[in-house]
């Protein structure tokens, strides 16, 4: 009797988590990737996993949505979850990684799996049959979009993602630039880099003059509002960067001792510290423009750049109308969506949406009832924000706390020791409270998941 088996289409991370998952599961998996033969607007290297960003794992802290559906993750078992821990590299309370070191690791550990076959070939149609999860990911080809857009019998929503520069480190004028977190005592995990008001001044101006790529003529612009490029935001407000990317607050100047006017924020790159990535650059300025308008950041006037910012069309589908709790087509329950082409949005949302679909895959193909996490878990929070019914307009999102059903304050209540009392000050106690709901949303959401997990 032959084991039962899967296909997987795209070997990013929702794909390659989602192989593990299944391959784990005593699942004989056939991982289609197009790399080298072909390559998405947004990669370069031949590795699978390949992330455009070494800040792409966003925030570490359990109490924070993302950082618990990395806890929930690690509890499911999750391989890219260990290798991101292993190549990470400092980001103050960030999950940074070694972009090189982490692609690298997935790859070998998803080839040395023995019931993973890699194939590098592009696939320009869905299968008929046989148990299939598309994790092709925003970019996905427009042969295959147009096939799954003739399968789901619904048309593709667009918005465009950008991508920020990496510069040099050793290109950098650390005479002006300093390093420091925002609010932190010691040296911090960041490069900053400083503005006083007239040269912020100068900065936007620059910059709202500057050449950009223009849209293509069957491109619409809609951007995601958690990536916006930063002309379209200098566009709402010559302040709106200062009170964004460029937020200085908590950030004060070792030699005045005082927040600057504005501030760029530059993280480390890799491990070695021999790059630097500019925090919240996303751009859609020409190349030359970028080299220019960047060389007025204070510390940045002889700035190597070994990558420019970008921006790229990201396709996915309007979930809550194709998609069952399990991320089957609900049309074609053969097929499973996974990553961001199912309509989450972040790497770290792509990966939980494919360690679900090859959990889901692996009991279809065994002929098990398919599983659903509770919905006060992250992973139940992104399933029930991609299926239930939300209006006429359905937008991709990152996990975060609105997505959960409605917070219960009688338990909250009662779970907290009378030291919790209100101080004086109002708007102190406001935060603590709102960091206390959420530590009691992320605890109670490690119970219930732990519960799911015991059932299945």
């Amino acid at each position: 009797m032959t084991s039962p088996s899967i296909t997987i289409i795209g070997g990013g991370l929702a794909g390659c988590e989602a192989a593990w998952q299944a391959a784990k599961r005593g699942i004989r998996v056939t991982l289609f990737d197009m790399k080298p033969e072909h390559y998405s607007p947004a990669h370069e290297s031949p590795d699978l996993a390949e992330l455009v960003c070494s800040n792409s794992f966003r925030s570490n802290d359990p109490v924070s949505a993302v950082g618990l559906l990395k806890e929930e993750m690690r509890l499911m078992g999750s391989l890219l979850m260990a290798v991101a821990d292993d190549t990470s590299v400092p980001a103050g309370k960030a999950l940074a990684v070694d972009r090189h070191r982490f692609a690298a690791a997935v790859t070998a550990a998803v080839a040395d799996q023995p019931n993973i076959e890699i194939i590098r070939r592009q696939v320009k149609e869905l299968p008929a049959a046989g148990l299939t999860i598309l994790a092709t990911g925003p970019l996905t080809a427009s042969d295959l979009a147009a096939d799954l857009a003739r399968l789901t019998g619904s048309e593709h929503l667009a918005f465009y993602d950008a991508i920020a520069p990496i510069v040099t480190a050793e290109s950098l004028n650390r005479a002006v630039i300093y390093q420091a977190s925002r609010y932190d005592d010691g040296p911090g995990d960041y490069l900053n880099c400083p503005f006083s008001k007239e040269e912020y001044q100068r900065f936007i101006t620059a910059l709202a003059a500057a050449d950009k790529v223009p849209l293509k003529s069957f491109e619409k612009q809609h951007y995601f509002e958690g990536c916006l490029p930063i002309e379209i935001m200098l566009e709402r407000g010559v302040d709106t960067l200062r009170f964004g990317p460029m937020k200085p607050v908590g950030l004060p100047d070792p030699r005045t001792g005082r927040d600057p006017y504005a501030v760029v924020q530059l993280r480390m790159e890799d491990r070695a510290g021999s790059h630097y990535n500019m925090v919240g650059f996303q751009t859609k300025l020409t190349y030359p423009a970028q080299r220019q308008v960047f060389s007025l950041i204070p510390g940045m006037e002889q700035a190597d750049f070994v990558r420019l910012g970008s921006i790229h069309r990201n396709t996915f589908v309007c979930a809550p109308k194709v998609l069952l709790p399990s991320l089957q087509l609900s049309r074609h329950p053969h097929i499973l969506l996974a990553g961001q082409l199912s309509g989450v949005e972040g790497y770290v949302e792509s990966t939980a949406m494919g360690l679900l679909a090859g959990l889901n895959a692996a009991r279809l193909s065994r002929g098990l009832t398919v599983a659903v996490p509770p919905p006060d878990t992250a992973h139940g929070a992104l399933i029930r924000h991609l299926t239930e019914p939300l209006g006429k307009h359905f937008q991709p999102s990152n996990v975060n706390y609105s997505l959960f059903p409605p917070f219960d304050k009688k338990a909250f209540r009662a779970s907290q020791p009378q030291a919790l009392a209100a101080p004086t000050n109002r708007r102190r106690r406001s935060r603590i409270a709102k960091r206390d709901k959420a530590a009691f949303r992320s605890s109670q959401a490690i119970i219930s998941l732990r519960k799911w997990l015991a059932l299945i």
